[in-house]
């Protein structure tokens, strides 16, 4: 005897009750990927062209050069004031020792007479050729 295998219904004979059908969802990684992109490169464009403003903006301050020239620009039509600013701008280069400490010192007692009083005269022109002389010495 040959047994006969017993017939299946097939799937689309059986009628689905609990299951609903297929929904297409929307697909939006791709947008979503292409944004932050975008975003990504506008916010690291922007960091890289203010990094870039910021260093060219920025210049180093040279306190020497500037006081030189504060120093190369004393007027001497006030003898006072010519006295108390070079004191001023000269004790930067005294800070430095050797050579400009001795000069600025020997320029500091030379323009005592000059200083603390209430009238002065103008300064002598051995002086003068004394802060000339300290001047050309910062200049070297």
């Amino acid at each position: 005897m040959n047994p006969v295998a017993p017939v299946m219904p097939s799937s689309l004979d059986i009628p689905l009750h609990d299951i609903k059908p297929l929904v297409e969802v929307p697909d939006h990684s791709l947008l979503l990927l292409s944004g932050l992109l975008v975003l990504a490169v506008v916010l690291i464009g922007s960091g890289i062209y203010l990094a870039w403003r910021y260093l060219l903006q920025r210049k180093k301050v040279d306190i020497r050069l500037q006081t030189y020239k504060a120093l190369k620009s004393i007027s001497f039509e006030d003898p006072k004031k010519a006295a108390y600013a070079i004191t001023r701008h000269g004790s930067l280069f005294s800070k430095e020792g050797g050579r400009y400490k001795e000069a600025y010192v020997e320029l500091n007692r030379r323009l005592a007479p000059y200083k603390y009083r209430k009238e002065v005269t103008a300064i002598d022109e051995e002086t003068i050729a004394y802060f000339r002389i300290f001047v050309e010495m910062i200049d070297a």
